[in-house]
């Protein structure tokens, strides 16, 4: 795994909450705005300034946004 920032990664974190309470509660435009911010956040981030993201970097950083044992499910299939 890739050393992400602190800060990216906990942008990530943020974006899977409120994608799924966007997905629970469709419609909500507070929700789909913070979801459009935390994107931008996550696009934009300077760590992405030196090398643009692969999609395996993608990859990685979504894993890092679930929960633990979530991603202990998904290497257990």
């Amino acid at each position: 795994m890739r050393p992400f920032p602190a800060d990216l990664t906990q942008a990530q974190q943020e974006w899977r909450t409120t994608y799924l309470q966007l997905a629970q509660r469709p419609g909500r435009t507070e929700l789909r705005r913070r979801l459009h911010q935390l994107s931008a956040r996550l696009f934009f981030h300077p760590y992405w300034q030196q090398r643009r993201p692969s999609p395996g970097a993608w990859w990685e950083l979504r894993d890092l946004g679930r929960p633990d044992e979530d991603v202990r499910e998904r290497l257990h299939r």
